[in-house]
């Protein structure tokens, strides 16, 4: 997703290969292996990072200096923390039997919080008499930046010193070329036997049955920001009671079927989890490990498909892009006044300027996009406060799409970076080679993307929307007419008869980039594709050429360039099927919609922790054989999880009409693998409606089970 020539994630390590277990919460992320362990792998984003660099690369537990033997590894459901239970294995001394296997239970729980990782060991012994045991964690920080784990080969390096502080404290301190100062506190509660700058040691001496816990506290410091230091039960009583009260005042869903639940459920975790919270309210950072902060395109899609379910996710997004728009041109930077952010960093290459991502605006969409979200936010929740704090960006972001937008004067969006060191693509699909023409060349800048003039469509009729009620008629009516004008000139310009779907881009040269791409698909989500022309639209993205049977291909099949392999040539991305859904719902195609569902159900089940990643391969689906996972994607990503409930949105028909407060459900359905759902506390306005689905032959009952307030249901048939 986010790849240029100099800046790229590495296909070294597999991530899809190895056993990792993910936490994160704010600016700090973690992957562990399955022992809870993390060991040296050459570019691997393994360890404990904080504002995306390392504050922990190694770690490492043994008992009586073996590792021991794995009995489960869990992270639970809520995503908060990680279970692991270990027993010892036999340990011999010159051939002789010194201690048996599963002689001691270890329990390691752990979980990150306000930029501190707490571990909390609770060794029992099962031995019928006093035993006495010899455990070991080695640890180990470099301060590598993530872009250096990606590929970046940097210019220059700060210098790691390591100090034992006291009898429990190791402190590892970088001293950074940015200037701004790090550091990693390694804190025991239980002091240890020995103790260096690379390894603690602790001998224990139990009695038959005993139990002893070893608390071990990783502190992360940035700046002059402090780690938090809660101790381990305290910082998890915050942590669970934070996430419970989110969940509160959040509506529920709850079907039929348990494995839909399972699904249902992680990914609300992993919404959660990836959620960090801001000085502007809310943020779904997009991804572990690559893309933990915040991305435009990533947070406005996200909480454009759970904007019927939480809005909360798009007032936070649009006034954190708000507060971060452009009002200046830096050409290193793709910066132009009025434009969106494409990505934040605060690592130290970013902060030193050895990549172009500290503030950087290089996205064509995310623009259109935050303009489009307002007018829907504003249709959702009527929130008068919100949108007249955000009237200036929106405005803003309009006079960018018609002074900054277009480069060419051809009346559509497109892009081209001004340094080298910028993304070459500046769609969703972002990589090198995701452009092209169908004999295989790549298309040159000025790029006109399909969906991105879709976006823009969507953006004028929602701001012209906006504009009328916040009475500026004569700006509602400039922008009907702009929306207007673009979709005449699309039509025309993008249509490929031949292929039956709109051509994949225009290049510098105007010439039609004649591949058929799922950003045609998304084109129906948008709203500016003609009637006439949705059908064979809907034909061709539900064909063999793009249709896996676990979802949607980037490419068809027969392009030069389809590999399903590739990152964006012939893979299946979550995010863009949901599109595609809302979209197939949009211009009434609900039994597609439900086909497509089915597939992403049914790839979500096979998938680790039923959650969907950031991609998965575009192989066609077999019998017997699951999905074939993507190297490097990201789990979680915050638009992969977010899938499940616009595809629910898309069964269903559903819309929210806060002005009315009325939930109008058009041809709803529910697809075969739910006899029944129920949403709970939805809110309309400031109505709470509960309402039971329940599937019959080809259409839906609807029940109101309660409501609080005056919100209506209508059903369209």
């Amino acid at each position: 997703m986010k790849r240029d020539a100099t800046v790229f994630v590495p296909g070294v390590v597999s991530l899809a290969a190895s056993s990792r277990r993910t936490l994160k919460h704010g600016d700090t992320f973690a992957m562990f292996d399955e022992f809870g362990d993390v060991l040296e792998v050459e570019r691997s984003p393994h360890g404990l990072f904080h504002y995306d660099t390392r504050f922990l690369s190694r770690l490492l537990f043994t008992l009586e200096g073996h590792r021991p033997l794995m009995l489960s590894s869990t992270v639970q459901t809520d995503n908060i923390t990680l279970d692991v239970d270990l027993t010892n294995p036999d340990i011999f001394a010159d051939d002789q039997l010194v201690l048996a296997k599963e002689t001691f239970h270890v329990a390691r729980a752990k979980f990150l919080w306000q930029a501190s990782c707490y571990e909390l060991f609770t060794i029992t012994s099962y031995s019928a008499s006093p035993a006495r045991l010899r455990l070991a964690l080695e640890f180990d920080a470099d301060f590598a930046d993530l872009f250096e784990i990606r590929g970046h080969t940097r210019a220059r390096r700060g210098e790691v010193h390591a100090e034992v502080r006291n009898p429990a404290e190791v402190a590892f301190l970088y001293d950074a070329v940015d200037g701004l100062a790090r550091a990693s506190r390694i804190c025991f509660s239980v002091k240890p036997e020995r103790l260096d700058t690379a390894r603690a040691e602790f001998v224990l001496e139990l009695g038959a049955r005993e139990r002893r816990a070893i608390g071990v506290t990783i502190h992360c410091h940035h700046g002059e920001h402090p780690a938090s230091d809660a101790g381990f039960f305290g910082a998890l009583r915050r942590a669970r009671r934070t996430r419970a009260a989110t969940r509160a005042a959040l509506p529920s869903i709850e079907s039929s079927n348990t494995v839909f639940n399972s699904v249902l459920s992680r990914s609300s975790a992993d919404l959660a989890m990836l959620t960090t919270d801001t000085a502007h309210g809310p943020y779904p950072y997009a991804g572990v490990p690559w893309f933990s902060t915040a991305f435009g395109r990533d947070g406005l899609i996200t909480a454009l498909e759970m904007l019927w379910f939480d809005p909360s996710i798009a007032r936070g997004v649009l006034r954190f892009l708000a507060a971060n728009q452009a009002s200046a041109e830096d050409p290193t930077a793709d910066m132009e006044p009025g434009k969106i952010l494409h990505e934040v960093r605060e690592c130290e290459l970013a902060r030193l300027g050895e990549v172009p991502f500290r503030r950087y605006y290089g996205s064509v969409d995310s623009t259109p996009l935050f303009v489009a979200l307002a007018g829907m936010y504003w249709q959702r929740t009527r929130d008068r406060a919100t949108l007249q704090e955000l009237w200036p960006a929106v405005r803003a972001g309009l006079d960018w799409m018609q002074k900054y937008g277009d480069r060419n004067g051809d009346g559509f969006l497109d892009y081209g970076r001004r340094r080298e060191s910028g993304l070459r693509n500046q769609g969703w699909k972002d990589s090198e080679d995701a452009v092209f023409h169908a004999d295989g060349t790549l298309a040159e800048a000025p790029i006109a993307l399909c969906e991105v003039q879709g976006y823009a469509f969507l953006a004028y009729r929602e701001a012209a929307l906006l504009a009328f009620d916040f009475g500026d008629r004569a700006l509602a009516k400039h922008l009907e007419e702009e929306a207007e004008r673009l979709q005449s000139r699309f039509e025309a310009a993008f249509w490929c008869d031949e292929l039956g779907t709109y051509a994949l881009a225009l290049d510098g040269a105007g010439q039609p980039c004649r591949v058929r791409s799922s950003n045609a698909g998304q084109l129906l989500f948008t709203g500016i594709v003609r009637s006439e022309r949705a059908a064979r639209i809907v034909n061709d993205i539900l064909s063999a050429r793009f249709f896996t049977g676990w979802g949607i291909r980037t490419v068809g099949a027969n392009e030069k360039r389809f590999n399903p392999t590739s990152y964006h040539n012939g893979s299946v991305w979550p995010h863009d099927n949901a599109l595609i859904a809302l979209g197939l719902a949009r211009y009434g195609h609900m039994a597609e919609a439900l086909r497509l569902t089915t597939a992403l159900f049914d790839a979500a089940a096979h998938m680790h922790l039923r959650r969907l990643p950031e991609l998965f391969c575009g192989f066609e689906r077999r019998r017997g054989k699951a999905p074939t996972l993507y190297p490097v994607a990201c789990a979680p990503q915050a638009w992969a999880a977010c899938t499940p409930f616009a595809l629910m949105q898309s069964c269903l028909g559903l819309e929210i009409d806060a002005a009315s407060e009325t939930v109008r459900l058009r041809q709803p359905r529910l697809p075969d693998f739910l006899d029944s759902l129920v949403v709970r506390r939805l809110s309309v306005g400031e109505s709470r409606l509960d309402l039971l689905f329940h599937r019959q032959d080809s259409s839906v009952a609807v029940t109101l089970l309660s409501r609080t307030g005056s919100a209506e249901v209508e059903v369209l048939l």
